[in-house]
């Protein structure tokens, strides 16, 4: 009974860890100017995200929590990263983002305002997973991401990082969602899955068509073009 209870509070802890990298990535996605930076951010998020999943599965052993750790690596850390790359072109990667709304600074200090309001935001959501023996820390903390994964959507300029606030704000819900709702049907998690990689195939073939015609990925700048008039 020791030994089960010691085991507990090490998987307890442990996923206390993941989901502090969890948000010190999503602070990361805020941060980084550069797309291949906040691409990396977001790999590491999405692997915290699938470490929370197989720890909150391995005891008591939960299929479908493991198969989210898998969905999670195989979509969002090998195949999405993989996609971006072939169909977004290497400049896009290289260049600093300038265009943003925000400084780095003060979206740093929004950043940490916003994880502080979802804490208390996800006060009434506590006694509820408190009730059903859920962990505490996966609701805050994945309040909290989808709250920056969307202030990251808010402020940037750029396709690819815009996507990823997107994706982020989906990692967000994960990771509240696997202390929640544990034994989500899989077909949901499959469905989902394949819904990031149609997302990230269309939004990598309209960034590199519109960087290959106008020169730029700057969502902004779309609101200026016009159909020329015809003679």
């Amino acid at each position: 009974m020791a030994v089960f209870q010691n085991m507990t509070e090490l998987i307890a802890n442990l996923n206390a860890l993941a989901g502090g990298l969890f948000i010190l990535a999503a602070f990361g996605i805020v941060a980084v100017r550069q797309v291949r930076a906040c691409l990396r951010f977001f790999i590491f998020q999405s692997i915290f995200l699938a470490a929370s999943a197989f720890l909150l599965g391995a005891s008591p052993f939960s299929m479908h929590l493991m198969a989210v750790g898998v969905i999670n690596l195989v979509t969002k850390v090998w195949l999405l990263p993989w996609l971006l790359r072939r169909l977004v072109s290497k400049e896009v990667y290289t260049r600093r983002e300038i265009t943003q709304v925000v400084s780095i600074p003060t979206s740093l200090i929004i950043a940490l305002v916003l994880t502080i309001a979802a804490y208390f935001f996800s006060l009434p959501w506590l006694k509820a997973a408190a009730a059903v023996g859920a962990p505490r820390i996966n609701v805050p903390i994945g309040l909290a991401g989808l709250l920056l994964g969307a202030y990251t959507l808010t402020i940037r300029r750029e396709a690819v990082p815009q996507l990823l606030g997107l994706l982020a704000m989906e990692n967000g819900a994960f990771f509240a969602g696997v202390a929640i709702a544990p034994d989500l049907p899989l077909i949901a998690e499959l469905a989902l899955a394949f819904d990031v990689l149609v997302l990230t195939f269309v939004v990598g073939v309209l960034t590199r068509t519109v960087q290959e015609r106008i020169g730029t990925t700057a969502v902004g700048k779309l609101a200026n073009l016009r159909e020329e008039p015809h003679q």
